[in-house]
Order: C-alpha cells, then structure tokens, then sequence
C-alpha cells in the first residue's frame, strides 16, 4: 500500500524542514519527518476514504525515486491541492473519491522534467556570427566587429522588458512542449544594475504567464563589461556591493552564479561574488572547468553550492570535493557539441565518487541555441555516455537536487508536487533514443492537464 504525506505539513513548511536541535541535517531529517508522516498517513487510510481532486492511472509510473527507475508497472497517482497524495500500483488503491479521474491507454509517467541551466532571457540572437563562423571568419575578427557576447549585452541593454519578455516566451515554449515543468532562468547579459534586475524581472513574469516554476539566477558575474574594460575588480566591486544586494532586497534571485574562466573571473574575485550572496542569504552555483582547470569546482564545492557546471575539465580532487559538499555536476552537453570540444566531462569519476549529475539545455545565444532539453538527453548519451537511466535522473531528479528542491521536485512521491508528464512510450529509454521531431506528451503541472 502506498502513503499520503500530509499537505498541510508542507503548506506550513514549504522546505520541509525540522527544528535542527531534533535532528541534525536538514536533508536526512525531511526524509526522515516524510516516512514518518506517511507512515501515520497510511495507517489512517487503511480505515478511511481518501479523498483527492483527481487520479490518474492506465500507465506504468517511473518514479525517480532515488535518481533510478524505480518502474510501478500499472501504476496509480492520486493529487489533492496540487500535491501526490497517493502513488502505487493500481491494485493496491486504498478506498479513494476523487472528483476526477483520468484513465491513460498504456504508455509512461514520469517526473515533469527540470531544466535546471538555462540563460533564455536576452536581447537579439547571434546567427549572424553562427553563419560567419561556418564560412571561415575567426572569434577574433567578430569580436573586433563588436560580435560575441558583447553584442548580447549590447540588445539586452537596448531591448526593452516588454520586448524581452516576448523573446524569451518564445524561447520557453518549445521547451514547455517537451514535458518542462521547472526551469532555471539565469541573468548575464545586462551587466549594470539596471540591466541586471531587468532580466530577473522578465524571468518572474514568465513564470507568472505560463504554468511553469521558475527558477532565478542572478549571473552578473558573467563577462566583464566593455565600459570596464582592465578593470575586473572594480566591476566584481560593482556585482558584489550593488547588483548582488539589490536583487535579493527585491525578491528577484533565488541564487547567485558566476563564470570561472580565464576569459572571465578568477577564484579569487568568484571567492567575493559568493561571499556576497552568502550575505544575501543565497545559495551559490558556478560555471566552472569549461574550458580549463582553474579549481572552480572546488571552490564551489567549499562553499556547498547547489551546483557546478560544464566541467569538461574538473579533474578527480574536484569530483571527490564535489561530493563531500553534495553539489551537482550539471553536464551541458549543447555547449559541448556546437564547440565542438573533444574533453569530455570526467563521467567516469563522477560515478566513482557518486557524484550526482543533471543534465540541462544552458539554452543561450552563443554556444548553445537549444530549445529541446529532450534532445539534450539523447547527446549525454551519445556524447558523455551516460546510460538513458542516468540521463532521465539527469532532467528530473538531479536537476531539481541542483536547484535546491530535491525535497518537492523530482520524482514520483508522496508528498511532492504533481508535476509529471505521460508519454505514449513502452520503456523510458526511449526518451533518450528518439531524434528529432516532438515525442506527443500530456504534461500535468500542479495536478492540472496543461494547455
């Protein structure tokens, strides 16, 4: 028999968190306070009639529970208030009204999907550039042509929120078609206080005006603004003492990113980007090894940060500090394969180590143009080599770990939300098999089919 989680408790501890003089880790005692409650739960159902808004069932449920299939073959899912109240096989349905039910033929559910790196609020697009570089024009002379990421800055400056927020539903949409239900949105391309908040302010509407959860990011430490050109520290200054408090003041960020390169910030200007959002009260992530080792994936892991990202280059030192802190190590495969990198990310270690890895789309305008994150599964297995097993933790499970919300998102439990996608598919692998075109799906946000 299955279990209900109480969705009071959740409503009146949204991070499922219990007193730390009980238990002494937050997340071993959410479970923990989760299995004991459902416990209490399913002990009052064997003598009582659930009741729930709606169920659903006529397919096999791949849960995720615990990043692996996990499969409860004719499968039932019971929903109230926007929760899973009830999740087993059919067969062992306790006594149950709901005041709708929804009968599936055949196929999968799975965890709605997370896209947990993503930068899809911008101004303009660079396929110009794409198209010079196909015939033969250097970085170097696009650049000097006022090209690259500087281009980017200059029409999200120039853009205005109405007109940037049209560009990104755009964005958006396709990757809500795909079984989206959770999405990271990160901030970059304005570089100046304004700017800045801008784009945070278009990342919330969209969450606003589509059935989707967003997830903010503010990367101001993304590139060095051309009006501070040699002058790297004065704009970390800026970042640290204006952009970074004026963002969390407003309710904008939920978190802080930053790139680690040396084409961008070094550890030790990244090392006061993260102190001041620790100031802020908000959890860090990073960019990190993507095009060389510079130790960024330690030092994020020193500040237990949510996750490290690309990582072609973290070598066994950063898996083994990546996963004493928890943090994920979220593959962008897209970036890989439009720059035709050869390092791969050190997969191998980051099983070694029991690294978790999400995988995601970084959906941006210059090395990763991708609005499918279903495709970005399919090259984390041909490209990385990751089974379809890990490949589907990768975009639910993992992903949400790598946001903070393993705890509500994810998977297929009692307790969590009712985000989850039916696929008219036999075995889950084949969300990583098919190429091209749009697998139909039916994606349920909050326990409502979404339109």
């Amino acid at each position: 028999m299955g279990a209900i989680a109480p969705v009071s408790y959740r409503r009146s501890h949204p991070d499922n968190k219990f007193p730390a003089l009980l238990l002494p880790h937050a997340d071993e005692c959410a479970r923990l306070f989760l299995i004991v409650y459902t416990t209490m739960w399913e002990l009052v159902t064997m003598s009582s009639e659930i009741h729930c808004d709606s169920l659903w069932y006529g397919a096999d449920l791949v849960t995720m529970r615990d990043g692996k299939y996990h499969i409860l073959h004719d499968g039932a899912i019971a929903v109230r208030d926007g929760n899973i109240v009830w999740i087993g096989q059919r067969a062992a349905l306790p006594a149950i009204s709901a005041t709708k039910t929804v009968e599936f033929d055949g196929g999968i559910i799975t965890p709605g999907l997370v896209d947990c790196h993503t930068h899809l609020v911008f101004g303009g697009d660079r396929s110009a550039e794409f198209e010079q570089r196909l015939n033969g024009v250097s970085y170097a002379e696009i650049a000097a042509q006022g090209g690259g990421i500087v281009s980017t800055v200059k029409a999200t400056r120039d853009t205005d929120e109405q007109q940037l927020l049209q560009q990104a539903l755009f964005r958006l949409k396709p990757l809500l078609a795909e079984g989206v239900t959770c999405v990271e949105i990160k901030s970059g391309y304005g570089l100046t206080p304004q700017s800045e908040l801008k784009m945070l302010r278009v990342a919330r509407r969209l969450g606003e005006l589509l059935p989707v959860e967003v997830k903010t990011t503010c990367l101001a430490a993304h590139a060095l603004p051309p009006e501070y050109a040699g002058r790297a520290d004065d704009y970390i200054d800026l970042v640290c003492d204006t952009i970074i408090p004026e963002a969390a003041a407003a309710g904008l960020a939920d978190a802080v990113d930053a790139f680690c390169e040396h084409l961008a910030f070094s550890p030790q200007q990244v090392e006061k980007v993260f102190a001041a959002a620790e100031r802020a009260g908000l959890p860090v992530k990073l960019h990190a090894e993507q095009l060389s080792a510079l130790g960024g994936s330690a030092l994020a892991a020193r500040h237990h940060a949510l996750s490290a990202d690309h990582l072609e280059y973290a070598t066994e030192q950063d898996a083994q500090a990546m996963a004493a802190a928890g943090t994920v190590a979220v593959l962008l495969p897209g970036a890989y394969y439009l720059l035709r990198e050869t390092q791969c990310p050190p997969i191998a270690l980051f099983r070694k180590h029991q690294v978790a890895m999400a995988i995601a789309s970084d959906a941006n305008p210059g090395t990763s143009p991708a609005l499918s994150l279903r495709l970005m599964i399919n090259m984390a297995c041909t490209l990385f080599r990751l089974t379809p097993e890990e490949a589907l933790a990768g975009v639910t499970l993992n992903a949400a770990r790598a946001l903070g919300l393993q705890h509500s998102h994810g998977s297929l439990e009692s307790g969590k939300v009712a985000d989850f996608v039916h696929w008219p598919l036999s075995r889950p692998a084949e969300l990583a098999y098919w190429l091209g075109g749009q697998l139909p799906c039916t994606v349920i946000f909050r326990g409502e089919v979404r339109q």
